[in-house]
Parts: structure tokens; C-alpha cells; sequence
């Protein structure tokens, strides 16, 4: 399984309504690094007043059989802009062969476990503590 399945899976099974980053585990830790500072600006900016304002570049095109050019998938539109929206690192813990847990962290709960422990990486245990949702996703 990789990231990309992760966020198909995602896709799917989300209910939640907010902005999510999502990280995908198969050790025992995942960095506090792993989240970029512009991530983290973008998550703490759409929870804000201030708000996240964000263009959706034109999807990439290709040219059919019948040489026509095509795009890969319609963007439904433009840009949006959002205010006090909630938001969340995801993080998947990922084993072979079992149950894969994820878990939905608040930005402000993963900036304190960031500050406060002694560690540069997040462990499955403090994602649960610090989670304000937590989903087991069954193998297929």
C-alpha cells in the first residue's frame, strides 16, 4: 500500500467535512518534518479569520487516439476561499496484512505534541491521544 491508495481510500470513507493533509506510516514514527511549513500555513490559514484563498490549476491535457487534446479530469472550478474551516493532519498507520488505523489530528493538537514532547516524530499512541477521530480501515 502507498499514500496514493491511502487518499483513495480516503476519498471514499470520508465523512468529515474540513481540510486534511494526509500521511501515510509503515514504521513506528512519522516526523513532525513530514509536515511542510506551507502545509501548515495553509491548515492554520482556513481555520483562520484570515482564511485560505486557493486556485485549482488546469488539470494537464493529453491528445487522444484521434489526436484531439483532452483533459484528465474536469475541474469542478476555479478557486475557493475558506474561513473558520476545521483542519487536519491525517495519518494512516500501516501494517501488512491488518487493520490500518487513521487518525484524524487537529492542526493546533499536532503544533502542541510538535512543541511539548521531547521527540522529532509522532508515535501511533500520541496520534491517538491527540486525535479527535479515530477510523480503522479494514484490508481489502
Amino acid at each position: 500500500m502507498r499514500e496514493k491508495d491511502f487518499q483513495t481510500q480516503f476519498a471514499k470513507k470520508n465523512t468529515l467535512s474540513g481540510v486534511f493533509e494526509l500521511k501515510f506510516c509503515k514504521g513506528t514514527s512519522l516526523p513532525f518534518s513530514s509536515l511542510a511549513e506551507h502545509q501548515e500555513k495553509a491548515l492554520l490559514a482556513a481555520t483562520s479569520k484570515e482564511g485560505l484563498f486557493h486556485k485549482i490549476t488546469d488539470a494537464p491535457f493529453f491528445k487522444d487516439a484521434h489526436n484531439k487534446m483532452r483533459f484528465t479530469r474536469p475541474k469542478p472550478f476555479d478557486c475557493f476561499y475558506l474561513q473558520y474551516i476545521p483542519a487536519y493532519v491525517v495519518v494512516m498507520w500501516w501494517e501488512p496484512r491488518k487493520k490500518k488505523n487513521v487518525y484524524y489530528i487537529p492542526i493546533y493538537a499536532w503544533i502542541s505534541m510538535r512543541e511539548l514532547v521531547k521527540r522529532k516524530s509522532i508515535t501511533e499512541q500520541m496520534a491517538e491521544d491527540g486525535a479527535s477521530r479515530t477510523e480503522s480501515y479494514l484490508k481489502k
